[in-house]
């Protein structure tokens, strides 16, 4: 270990940048944040430096008096001169010093820095590749989300709350376990403060053997591609102890959910469902009831054609509290992947989403509404009835010229796109046997696929 991770309060403490362009800018203004006194030293200040009003600026060159009452300096001008002598002359008298780009002047370095305050975490490469520690700090944005620093001011006002309740540490340690990890971290994570402090004060004066309280997490899992979930849906699905996820879930996401938690398949696909309806909703109902935290994790959208909003009736009516997480839809996140965009001045001004077939498995929609010019038409669980969506919509009145596309598994490494025409589809999707889940998207902005396609899984399409 080259470097000791360390964190200094620098509130009030004097700092001096030697420096007066952008990169002295960038560190002048994380002292400022940490409450320091800044000092800028330049012969000539950019207004980037001089924008920060808070902190005072010297025209002049770096003379060794400049260090005097000085408690941390940075050298970041562009002379490798002056850097060398800053740093020798900070290191005579002890005072720390960093020189920008080279780590042999340092007596220590910048990390990457999370700011989650009071949470911070800060991490470096000691100097051997700056870009790799803002590229792992992009990854670690992803999992440690900005109401992780109204988590940590909570636990801090809270703290000698529950060291005076509860007086042996191990229980102590084992209640501040299932505050963070449960419940109560959730409601503050959502922005939730006055829900979390009830259920706070609630989970400290319970008796042990009290039943828990669950919670249901309805989540979106996109369209395939795991990278499309938001953080939120990450959140929860690496919490929840127990899952139910339908045939629309990819492998990728359901991968995601901890290794530890209860799986249950409810299956989902059109006329072969592994559980009704009305079983899962009390599945998670039961689960919930037991103290669970329960993830109903569902392909795409909930509220579009996911019938979660079903599932939350059911939830509500017995009291179980949930939380709704939108996903991308699969209208939107496969006909990206396609290179179809919905709307287009040119091609269309409005876009409709219709499932391709109804609760008794007929197909039997608005045609008038769905056969007009200048609108994207987004059919769901299409494939089936593909002959008499194309058909009907031709009978009511759409040209059969008009462009339409089969999309397979969008945004996976299946994905593959089939375009013609209601003529043509039909007859295409005999011959091509697309693998569900599908998309049909009708309308004249399927013309912009041959030159708007970026994605190509597995080197093509």
């Amino acid at each position: 270990m080259d470097y000791l991770p360390i964190f200094l309060k620098l509130r009030e403490a004097r700092c001096l940048i030697v420096g007066g362009g952008n990169v002295a800018a960038r560190k002048a203004s994380l002292l400022l944040d940490a409450g320091a006194q800044v000092t800028i030293l330049a012969p000539e200040i950019k207004p980037s430096c001089a924008a920060l009003t808070e902190a005072e600026t010297v025209v002049g060159r770096f003379q060794p008096v400049h260090l005097d009452g000085m408690n941390l300096v940075i050298a970041a001008t562009d002379n490798h001169e002056v850097n060398r002598f800053v740093s020798e002359e900070a290191q005579a008298r002890g005072i720390p010093v960093n020189v920008v780009d080279n780590p042999t002047l340092c007596t220590f370095v910048m990390p990457a820095i999370l700011d989650r305050s009071p949470l911070m975490v800060a991490f470096s490469t000691g100097g051997a590749s700056p870009v790799l520690a803002r590229l792992l700090r992009a990854k670690l944005e992803t999992a440690i989300p900005a109401g992780y620093g109204r988590l940590a001011e909570f636990a801090e006002q809270q703290r000698q709350h529950v060291k005076t309740a509860i007086s042996q540490p191990e229980k102590r340690r084992v209640f501040w376990e299932n505050v963070l990890g449960g419940a109560v971290a959730e409601k503050i994570l959502s922005g939730d403060m006055d829900g979390a402090r009830v259920l706070f004060d609630a989970l400290l004066q319970r008796n042990d053997d009290a039943p828990l309280r669950g919670e249901v997490y309805l989540v979106g899992a996109g369209p395939g591609d795991p990278d499309l979930l938001t953080f939120r849906a990450l959140r929860l699905v690496q919490q929840a102890e127990v899952v139910l996820y339908d045939n629309l879930v990819s492998k990728p996401v359901l991968e995601m959910t901890r290794r530890d938690a209860h799986r249950v398949y409810v299956g989902k696909r059109r006329a072969n469902h592994a559980l009704p309806q009305d079983e899962i909703n009390q599945l998670l109902v039961k689960y919930a009831k037991e103290g669970k935290r329960v993830l109903r994790l569902k392909g795409g959208d909930p509220f579009i054609f996911g019938r979660g909003g079903e599932e939350i009736e059911t939830l509500a009516a017995e009291g179980i509290p949930f939380q709704v997480v939108p996903g991308i839809t699969s209208a939107s996140g496969v006909s990206a992947y396609a290179g179809i965009p919905l709307t287009h001045r040119d091609h269309a001004q409005s876009v409709t989403f219709v499932t391709g077939h109804l609760k008794d498995g007929s197909m039997d929609l608005d045609w008038n509404g769905l056969a007009r010019p200048n609108q994207t038409v987004v059919v769901y669980m299409g494939l089936t009835g593909l002959e008499v969506l194309c058909r009907e919509l031709v009978a009511h009145g759409l040209p059969d010229s008009t462009p339409a596309a089969i999309v397979q598994q969008g945004t996976t490494q299946n994905q593959r796109v089939f375009t013609g025409t209601l003529a043509t589809l039909p007859a295409i999707a005999e011959a091509k046997k697309p693998q569900s889940p599908t998309l049909i998207i009708v309308g004249g902005v399927v013309t912009l696929r041959d030159k708007l396609a970026w994605f190509q899984p597995g080197g093509g399409n």
